[in-house]
């Protein structure tokens, strides 16, 4: 592992010096192209003037050396595109090596993951969960068990009471009135006694007497 890392240090820090290496020789290239482009513009300037003098020979030749000037301003020109084009597949390769790294790293720990938690300690521990689960379900029935004279009790008996209980409660509450209806005042005529369905002895002897009395 640390001899990955300082690897991977050295090959960025040789990225990073390369890089800058090459931009330093893009900055000396450009500024050698102005100069010669300068040097361009002045021999076309001479050439005019030679021109302007009648000197033809003169003339040509600041022209010749104007044009050797522009091949080598275009040789230059190649020289910043191959270190432009270096650059960038430069960058590229840092960016692959970046991701090959990053990948090769999460490759590593997910091995080390499966290798810490593989599939039969997953087994293992999934059997051990469900042996749990049941040992807890059959403690809950058990507790749940009626003991002592509630064991002794049938279930069907109870249930059928209980239904005959319910019966009677609503035939009760079906003979019930809807409600109580008030009692009729009772008139008392003067020497008469109310009639009654059912009279004892006595009372029949005294309510004849009450008769013999009003005559």
């Amino acid at each position: 592992m640390f001899t990955r890392m300082f690897g991977k240090s050295k090959q960025e820090t040789n990225a990073l010096t390369t890089m800058d290496k090459l931009n330093e020789t893009l900055e000396m290239l450009e500024k050698k192209e102005n100069v010669l482009q300068k040097k361009a513009s002045g021999e076309v300037e001479k050439a005019k003037a030679s021109t302007r003098a009648k000197n033809k020979r003169a003339a040509i030749q600041c022209l010749k050396r104007k044009r050797l000037y522009e091949q080598q301003v275009e040789q230059l020109g190649n020289f910043q595109l191959r270190i432009h084009d270096q650059m960038i597949l430069l960058e590229g390769a840092k960016a692959t090596t970046e991701t090959v790294d990053a990948l090769r790293t999460g490759a590593a720990v997910m091995k080390a993951m499966q290798k810490a938690t593989n599939i039969d300690d997953v087994d293992k521990t999934m059997d051990e969960i469900n042996e749990q689960t049941e040992n807890m379900k059959q403690i809950q029935e058990a507790l749940a068990t009626p003991i002592g004279a509630a064991a002794d009790f049938d279930e069907d008996e109870l249930e059928a009471e209980l239904e005959e209980l319910e019966g009677a409660e609503l035939e009760e509450q079906l003979l019930q009135p809807a409600f109580a209806a008030p009692a009729a005042p009772v008139q008392v005529l003067a020497g008469r006694v109310p009639a009654r369905s059912k009279l004892t002895k006595e009372e029949e002897e005294l309510a004849a007497l009450q008769e013999e009395m009003a005559l």
